[in-house]
């Protein structure tokens, strides 16, 4: 639907988007579409911080629980699923809400990247993997400089999933895969959000989280994936939380230790958040939350009515 409104809420990880959200929906027709690449599997409630059971009845959330835990949705799938679902809430004469942290998957929708469908091949990926494990992850980056250096240059040598993905399309295509990218911004009519807060209480509530995520039974949530069969190599259990308890169950790490590492990578994911969603962009209108969402929260609904008149 050509100039249909797209409200987008981004920001780091438990900055409030959700309860934004969820408060936006009490004033305006809106349906969320969830932007968040670990909320998107089933049985992984707790550790994914999904939307709660009430915060779901409140508003439409989508693109929640799409996927088994050995599922793989890769870019193109979750972007043609979010086009797909926010034309279809366009069309119920609701306000489209693109919600999520994964910068990646919110700037694939709204910039309209041109995304390689090249399905997975687990046996390269494998091959690939092994290789990092013998000769380190930075030989494969190495290697995608030699071959996609345009690639290279925007991908973290720690992020030994995406350097892999570059190196796949390059192996099953032939060709870079930064030659396979473009841009091409469909024709939405945007309002950007973002939720920020200074550094430190943001670290202080991510701890206060992570606790209650404990206290809720993320362990027992892990059990349960490991002994429905879910494995320590798929990607969805390698995520954040899941990873570190698995340490744990694995008698690597102490429970103790498990949760300090959480806490530790949970600071360091929001580090890489915060270069996806950047505060001197202009294109985004920033809200600092440190003292909660009654104080900016009348600023953002007349920007949202503004938007919407």
């Amino acid at each position: 639907m050509p100039n249909a409104p797209l409200l987008v809420i981004s920001g780091p990880t438990g900055v409030g988007k959700t309860a934004l959200a969820v408060r936006l929906a009490q004033d305006f027709a809106l349906e969320v579409v969830s932007a968040d690449s670990r909320q998107i599997y089933r049985l992984m409630d707790i550790g994914t911080a999904k939307p709660t059971p009430e915060e779901q009845a409140a508003v439409p959330h989508h693109l929640l629980d799409i996927a088994d835990p050995d599922q793989v949705v890769t870019l193109a799938d979750f972007q043609a699923r979010a086009y797909q679902t926010i034309l279809a809430v366009q069309q119920r004469g609701y306000l489209p809400a693109l919600v999520g942290g994964t910068g990646q998957w919110v700037k694939a929708v709204i910039e309209g990247w041109h995304v390689p469908r090249v399905p997975p091949n687990p046996a390269l990926r494998a091959e690939l993997e092994a290789q990092a494990e013998t000769l380190g992850a930075q030989t494969l980056y190495d290697r995608l400089t030699q071959v996609d250096p345009e690639a290279a240059a925007k991908i973290d040598p720690r992020n030994l999933r995406r350097v892999i993905r570059a190196l796949e399309v390059f192996h099953l295509t032939g060709a870079p895969i930064s030659q396979q990218q473009g841009k091409a911004a469909p024709p939405y009519r945007l309002l950007q959000i973002g939720l920020t807060m200074p550094r430190e209480t943001l670290y202080e509530r991510i701890d206060q989280r992570i606790d209650q995520m404990l206290a809720q039974g993320l362990l027992a949530e892990t059990e349960r994936l490991v002994e429905a069969g879910y494995g320590w190599d798929l990607p969805a259990m390698s995520g954040l939380g899941y990873r570190q308890i698995g340490q744990y169950l694995r008698g690597e790490v102490s429970l103790g230790e498990a949760i300090a590492l959480i806490k530790r990578e949970t600071r360091r994911f929001i580090r890489q958040q915060y270069n996806w969603f950047r505060l001197d962009d202009e294109r985004i209108a920033w809200f600092d939350l440190e003292a909660g969402l009654s104080g900016p929260y009348a600023r953002i609904e007349t920007l949202v009515a503004e938007f919407l008149s």
